[in-house]
């Protein structure tokens, strides 16, 4: 086969869920699969930074033309190199207008019709207005989790058939470190110098990260007063009002943001954490509670959503809509080094069954059942 994907979330979006799907997708596509060929398609010429791929892998169209991306360059490039499948990984937005090939979309979650009051208006709208298309088109729906792909077969009525689960997986980077090392990295880097809890991820309502305040502010007298609560993401979004309810319950000293942080960063900040809580009302797959357990660090997460499908029984589970529970939880894993040890260890091993590999070979299984679908059909 000759395979295209849609390459741009890689750089675009690195350090969000769906730029690390793309990035690692499509790195281990090209290293681990020797038999088909791959085009990656991208506007400009980033994509040198993508090692280990060489530079002709990628079909390159200038960034001034992107505008016409779905209309023009990608469908002629499509049958210009006679593409077998094109692959979009972003939740299928930028699937050409014309269908040249076989079409494949990874669909992460459908957040925008569960929770349309968290997402931004712009992105709303051409979430809606495109997705009843690229279900349509689509001849393979992947998604990343089985409740998302529940999600789908019950908003849109896709027939299972159509439908393929592939996990993610947490990458390499994420392993445990000497703890030391990391709170000297995170004191000089972030200028924290104190026990703490770490929260990873964005500010919008459905992260629930003003019901993780507000737990700790419950809390707080239950376990010593030194620990912190660290908050990791850039001030995008709900941010302002997020920082207005730590100065109403006076825990400025206690509640620290850091902004954005790298991705090489981000192991140095979870595992000098004693504990991280990821409270979030919904999630397509959720990464940073696996990315913790597989640093090491003891986890607290939601019970709803994809979130059980991911922690398995090696976190603990909340309900995120109880921050009694929440706190209850968060202090009682405080308060014991000897759970925390456990969580540690159950954390490691639930993290390391998932992979960027197994995730490329499966997503690579899935195009040749459909590839074998369309030559049987014509055969």
């Amino acid at each position: 086969m000759k395979i295209g994907l849609d390459a741009r979330g890689a750089i675009w979006y690195r350090g969000t869920g769906i730029g690390t799907y793309t990035y690692q997708l499509i790195k281990n596509l090209y290293v681990h699969d020797k038999k088909n060929e791959y085009r990656f398609f991208w506007p400009g010429d980033e994509f040198k930074n993508l090692d280990p791929m060489a530079d002709e892998v990628f079909n390159s169209i200038e960034r001034s033309k992107d505008k016409f991306w779905e209309e023009v360059h990608v469908p002629m490039s499509v049958e210009q190199e006679k593409i077998d499948i094109y692959h979009v990984p972003q939740n299928g937005i930028g699937l050409p207008l014309k269908k040249g090939c076989l079409n494949v979309v990874t669909v992460h979650d459908l957040i925008p019709y569960i929770y349309p009051e968290t997402v931004g208006k712009g992105y709303l709208r051409i979430f809606l207005q495109e997705m009843p298309r690229i279900m349509e088109q689509s001849d393979l729906i992947i998604t990343v989790s089985e409740h998302s792909k529940r999600d789908i077969q019950r908003i849109f009525q896709v027939p299972e058939e159509k439908i393929a689960v592939t996990y993610e997986a947490p990458e390499s980077v994420y392993q445990p470190i000497d703890k030391q090392a990391a709170k000297a990295f995170v004191k000089e880097r972030f200028g924290i110098d104190r026990p703490y809890v770490v929260y990873l991820g964005g500010f919008s309502p459905r992260k629930n990260v003003k019901g993780l305040i507000n737990a700790f502010y419950e809390m707080q007298d239950q376990i010593p007063k030194d620990y912190a609560l660290v908050l990791v993401g850039k001030e995008a979004r709900d941010y302002d009002d997020t920082a207005m309810l730590v100065e109403a319950l006076r825990l400025q000293d206690r509640v620290i943001f850091t902004g954005f942080a790298a991705v090489p960063e981000l192991p140095h900040l979870y595992n000098a954490a004693d504990l991280c809580v990821y409270p979030s009302f919904y999630e397509g797959f959720g990464l940073p509670p696996l990315e913790a357990m597989a640093c090491g660090v003891p986890t607290i997460t939601s019970n709803t959503s994809s979130i059980p499908e991911v922690a398995g029984d090696a976190a603990l589970l909340i309900n995120p809509h109880d921050m009694y529970d929440l706190a209850e939880k968060m202090a009682a894993v405080l308060n014991s080094p000897e759970l925390r040890q456990e969580m540690s260890r159950k954390g490691l091993a639930q993290a390391a069954q998932f992979s960027w590999e197994r995730c490329a070979k499966e997503t690579l299984a899935a195009y040749e059942k459909l590839y074998a679908r369309k030559k049987s059909a014509f055969s």
